[in-house]
């Protein structure tokens, strides 16, 4: 396994076993849109946004808290514009 589909692993179990199912809806419906669109670094910025714990991420995403912890970059912009269908 090279290490893009290895990161990509990663991704997809953390965007799908969060703690919070909103959070699992949510986000791994994001991911399942976007993970084969993102380039590595992509995938790395990704990745550091689950690492985030689910209130952190939930505060940001609703614009209830603008957090130093979720950088902007392409993929914060996607994940804030995402909704659920």
């Amino acid at each position: 396994m090279n290490k893009l589909d290895s990161i990509k692993k990663k991704i997809k179990y953390r965007s799908e076993y969060r703690g919070i199912k909103e959070m699992d809806l949510l986000l791994g419906d994001f991911v399942n849109k976007y993970i084969n669109t993102l380039n590595y670094s992509e995938l790395i910025d990704l990745h550091n946004i689950l690492e985030q714990d689910d209130d952190t991420i939930f505060k940001w995403y609703s614009n209830q808290n603008q957090n130093d912890k979720i950088p902007i970059n392409k993929v914060s912009k996607l994940l804030k514009e995402f909704k659920i269908k």
